[in-house]
C-alpha cells in the first residue's frame, strides 16, 4: 500500500474489507481518501483497477465480481484453484474488454529483469536446463494465521511455486509436461506466534513437492518446493545454456545480482534499472491499459502456471507424467529505463 500510494501514475481511492474497522484503519494509515464495503468499492465509477488480495479460495469469485462491475483486476497468486473457473474469469474479462493480471510482480524488478535481458541476449547461449529450489520449515512459526497456506490453494507448490515457475517460463518458454512426487510430513501443525500461538490446525496438501518440468522448446528443469526442511534454502534458481550457466536472483525479491558462469570465467551483473518493489505489477498493468499494450504479468501467463501446478498435483495423484494443456508466449523484458516513480500520465489521466 505504501508503494501504491507513492507511485505518481496511480491514485488509491478506497480500501475495502469484510471487516469495516480493518479497512478504515488501513485507509487512514496510508492516507487513502475512504474505506468501504466490497460492494461499495465495486460500484464506484472512479475506480478503474481492483487489487484483489483475498485468500486463494476467494480469488476467482472476487475477481469475477470486479470484472462484472467493469473493473480491471490485479489478483494475488495463484489465479484460482481450478482451471475451469480461472478460464471463465479470463474469458469474461476478454468479453468485456478488461484485463486480469496476476502476481508475482517480483519478476518485474531490476534483479530478475537484468538476468532476463542477459539470457535473452544470448550471454549463456541457448537455455537448456534449470534448477529451482525453495525449502524452509514452513510459515506457521511466524505467520499469525497460516491455515490457508496448508489448505487447497496453498502449500509450497501453489504459494511459492508461482514465483519460480513463472520465472522459468520467462526464460525457457511454456511448459509442456510435468512429472511430480509429493509428500506431507505431518497431518497437523501448530501456530508459533501471535495471539493464536499454540493453536493446532490440519494440513490437507503436500508440504514437499519435487518436479521434473519439460518445456515446449525442448529444455527441462528440476524443482523442489518444501515446507518440511530444517535447513532453509530459498531463492535458488540456475539456468544452464550452451555457453554457460546463470545463477539468478531470488524470484521472490525485486533486487539481487546475477552471476554468469562461462567457460572462460565468471561475470557478475549488478541489477540495472529502478529498484522496483511491491505494487509494481499494478502500475505496469495501469500503464499497459493506457498504452493499449499487453501487460507483462498477464492472466494468461498466470493461467499457464496454474495449469502446470495443477498438472503436478495430478501427477502426484496418478504417479505418472501429465501433459500441460495450455500454452503462453513469455512476456518481453522491461526496458532498462522503465521507472515506476516517473509520472507518465497527465494529471487528467490519473
Amino acid at each position: 500500500m505504501r508503494n501504491l500510494t507513492a507511485f505518481p501514475d496511480l491514485r488509491v481511492l478506497a480500501v475495502a474489507d469484510l471487516d469495516p474497522e480493518r479497512a478504515a484503519a488501513r485507509a487512514a494509515r496510508h492516507g487513502v481518501p475512504r474505506s468501504s464495503t466490497v460492494d461499495e468499492l465495486l460500484a464506484d465509477p472512479d475506480i478503474g483497477i481492483v487489487v484483489n488480495l483475498t485468500v486463494p479460495a476467494a480469488h476467482v469469485a472476487v475477481s469475477l465480481a470486479a470484472v462484472e462491475a467493469g473493473k480491471h483486476v490485479w489478483v494475488e497468486k495463484p489465479l484460482g484453484l481450478d482451471l475451469r473457473s480461472a478460464r471463465d474469469l479470463l474469458d469474461r474479462a476478454a468479453q468485456r474488454g478488461l484485463r486480469v493480471a496476476c502476481a508475482p510482480d517480483t519478476l518485474l524488478g531490476a534483479g530478475w529483469q537484468t538476468a532476463r535481458r542477459a539470457v535473452d541476449a544470448g550471454r549463456i547461449g541457448e537455455p537448456r536446463t534449470a534448477l529451482a529450489l525453495f525449502q524452509t520449515p514452513g510459515p506457521e512459526s511466524w505467520h499469525p494465521a497460516p491455515e490457508f497456506l496448508f489448505q487447497a490453494g496453498g502449500g509450497p507448490l501453489l504459494d511459492i511455486g508461482p514465483y519460480y515457475l513463472t520465472g522459468l517460463v520467462h526464460l525457457l518458454g511454456p511448459i509442456r509436461r510435468v512429472t511430480a512426487t509429493g509428500s506431507r510430513s505431518r497431518d497437523t501443525r501448530v501456530i508459533g506466534s501471535g495471539p493464536r500461538a499454540g493453536v493446532e490446525f490440519a494440513v490437507t496438501v503436500p508440504t514437499t513437492v519435487t518436479a521434473l518440468v519439460e518445456f515446449e522448446r525442448g529444455g527441462s528443469a528440476q524443482a523442489v518446493f518444501s515446507f518440511d526442511s530444517a535447513l532453509s534454502r530459498t531463492g535458488f534458481v540456475e539456468v544452464g545454456g550452451t555457453l554457460g550457466t546463470a545463477v539468478l536472483p531470488d524470484p521472490n525479491h525485486f533486487d539481487g545480482t546475477t552471476a554468469l558462469h562461462l567457460f572462460d570465467g565468471v561475470q557478475t551483473l549488478a541489477a540495472q534499472g529502478h529498484a522496483a518493489s511491491r505494487g509494481t505489477g499494478v502500475l505496469e498493468l495501469a500503464r499497459a491499459v493506457r498504452a493499449g499494450e499487453p501487460e507483462r504479468a498477464s492472466g494468461e501467463l498466470a493461467y499457464h502456471v496454474l495449469d502446470a501446478m495443477l498438472a503436478m498435483e495430478e501427477s502426484i495423484a496418478l504417479g505418472r507424467p501429465v501433459d500441460v494443456g495450455s500454452t503462453v508466449e513469455p512476456p518481453p523484458a522491461l526496458p532498462v529505463d522503465w521507472d515506476p516513480t516517473a509520472p507518465t500520465f497527465s494529471r487528467a489521466e490519473r
